[in-house]
């Protein structure tokens, strides 16, 4: 049996945006969250409240850009972190 390995090139790198730090402003940040993801104000305060805590997940970068300017206009501390691409068998690590 022959195995054949395929190396899938992505322009685009997942994305997660992250809250590190609400600030003082709780609720604003918590509105801004509840319109990124879609959640009830309610759960995203209870989401800010968790900080750090991850806010999106796997989206491309200009979304990612887009939520850290929405989150720090309010006067959260985020960040963007990329994630790794996939590992495949015979890829250097």
């Amino acid at each position: 049996m022959e195995v054949e390995y395929v190396t899938l090139v992505c322009d685009d790198v997942p994305n997660d945006v992250v809250l590190v730090d609400p600030g003082i402003r709780v609720l604003d940040i918590a509105q801004v969250v509840r319109r990124l993801t879609g959640l009830s104000l309610w759960r995203s305060k209870v989401l800010v409240d968790q900080a750090p805590a991850l806010i999106l997940a796997g989206v491309p970068e200009e979304a990612a850009e887009l939520a850290l300017t929405a989150l720090r206009q309010v006067g959260a501390l985020a960040e963007i972190q990329q994630r790794p691409g996939p590992l495949f068998p015979g890829s250097a690590a």
